[in-house]
């Protein structure tokens, strides 16, 4: 099988500015944060987004690395809004696309099968429609009942974290929720897979049972391990999502001067230097 293994630079330096990213995940859980970092230190700008967003989007948006964003929804779930994504939608600072979340799934598995739309029930009647005015709806050929005629969302490149990965891109969730991963990597034309560790495809069954292989190796181009590659969000069973911390950044996300701090002290470095920077935040509030 191929070695697909690469850094977290090989991995965005991939990314050109004005692709269509999608970043799996789902809120505030498993995200492929040490991705997102790393495109933050990256000079890539006017991505088309399409996420079901946490701290993602929201590090992105106030970045102004996103020209467009296409979404079910921004929340750190613990915190219900992200502070730096509401305060760029605020001020119209982007193009936004936000859908029903079954109408998102529904533009993920049409680009997945490579089709133009799928039907769905969901949006009809609601203000879905006249916030999309692309949108169009189909009636069906044998009831003649009215669909919303959701439009595929293909993507460039997909981000997604895995728990465990094998070099050859065969990817492996533990936690309660695959978080429609498997169509993020379906719908994109390259995935990058971030991972908690990387282990010998023999392996991967040691941990979890066969529905916890999610992405099969064909639908991803490259492999980075990234031990707490998804912090400060969950990556369950390996570990939760770190509150205090999250608490911290939306905090600082409400100051500018605070959030310079924030910058300045844990995403002005490199994936090691974020990481020693949070245990030195813990350090700081008396944690061991």
């Amino acid at each position: 099988m191929p070695d697909k293994l690469m850094t977290i630079e090989e991995a965005v330096a991939t990314v050109e500015s004005g692709m269509t990213i999608g970043i799996g995940g789902w809120g505030s859980r498993r995200k492929p944060m040490s991705l997102v970092r790393a495109l933050l230190r990256s000079d890539v700008t006017d991505l088309t987004v399409v996420a079901f967003g946490g701290p993602d989007v929201g590090l992105l948006a106030h970045a102004g690395r996103i020209r467009k964003l296409i979404y079910g929804f921004v929340s750190l779930d613990s915190i219900p809004l992200d502070p730096l994504f509401t305060a760029v939608r605020q001020r119209g600072g982007l193009e936004v696309e936000e859908y029903d979340e079954g109408m998102f799934v529904s533009g993920l598995r049409a680009a997945a099968g490579r089709l133009d739309f799928l039907p769905i029930r969901a949006g009809i009647g609601s203000d879905v429609l006249a916030a999309n005015p692309h949108l169009k709806t189909v009636r069906s050929p044998y009831s003649d009942d009215e669909y919303a005629a959701m439009p595929a969302l293909p993507l460039d490149v997909a981000f997604v974290h895995m728990n465990r990965a094998d070099a050859a891109g065969n990817g492996q969730f533990l936690g309660p929720d695959p978080y429609f991963d498997d169509l993020f990597a379906m719908a994109a034309t390259r995935t990058i897979v971030s991972a908690e560790k990387i282990v010998p495809t023999s392996q991967l069954l040691e941990e979890g049972t066969f529905h916890t292989l999610l992405l099969p190796r064909m639908y991803v181009s490259g492999v980075v391990e990234t031990p707490r590659g998804a912090h400060f969000t969950t990556c369950e069973p390996d570990y939760l999502r770190d509150e205090m911390f999250q608490r911290h950044y939306a905090q600082s996300a409400k100051d500018p001067k605070a959030w310079a701090a924030f910058v300045e002290r844990f995403l002005s470095t490199d994936e090691a230097g974020y990481h020693d920077a949070v245990a030195g935040f813990h350090t700081d509030q008396g944690e061991s």
